[in-house]
């Protein structure tokens, strides 16, 4: 029988996300970290919920709403601060619990994981930011997002996971998953070059 919190906690989120596209990162993400695990011994449930939780503060009423605060806005602390009662509430197994918020705690570029878990998060949260979905993701931020008014400010994050993520990935499996998303990467930001030149707004 599925564990209720399999269920329970992709429902929370659905309700929680805002806006509603970035609901569809948390799926995406686990499934990446089931190509990823595959023949690893690790723990699923640990990484279940973590992929599930660990943007919760990035989301429309987590995060602050000034161009100020948000600045300074640490998402990953509020995810760690909120995940144990939210996983308390799904009937989570209470000892996997400091495990999940490792993972969550180490799941961007920047951090080093100290467990399995939490490279394969990591190793997935990479991936999503490169490829098709990488290039989907930032620039639907375009026009909403305080930092990126025009499509020209959007390219420098689009170069600089190009240049700095590959070399991040830590598993095997995750660098035959980037290859493919790193060409089209590559070629679409040739393409926005070749058509565009110096006249992207």
């Amino acid at each position: 029988m599925r564990p209720s919190f399999r269920l329970a906690i992709p429902q929370i989120l659905e309700r929680e996300a805002l806006p509603v596209d970035k609901f569809g990162h948390q799926p995406r993400l686990y499934r990446l970290t089931r190509e990823i695990g595959k023949g690893l011994a690790y723990d699923d449930d640990v990484v279940f919920a973590a992929a599930w939780l660990h943007d919760l503060g990035v989301f429309i009423g987590h995060r602050p709403e000034g161009a100020t605060a948000l600045k300074t806005w640490d998402h990953v602390a509020y995810a760690c601060a909120r995940a144990p009662e939210i996983l308390a509430s799904t009937d989570f197994p209470a000892e996997k619990i400091p495990a999940v918020l490792e993972a969550i705690r180490n799941h961007q570029p920047q951090d080093t994981p100290q467990s399995l878990e939490a490279t394969i998060l990591r190793d997935a949260d990479i991936l999503e930011q490169l490829g098709a979905i990488g290039i989907l993701r930032n620039v639907s931020k375009v026009g909403r997002d305080t930092r990126y008014a025009r499509f020209s400010e959007i390219l420098p994050v689009l170069r600089r996971s190009l240049e700095t993520l590959p070399g991040k990935i830590q598993l095997d499996a995750t660098q035959a998953l980037a290859k493919p998303r790193i060409e089209l990467l590559t070629a679409f930001l040739a393409a926005v070059e070749a058509e565009a030149g110096n006249l992207l707004y």
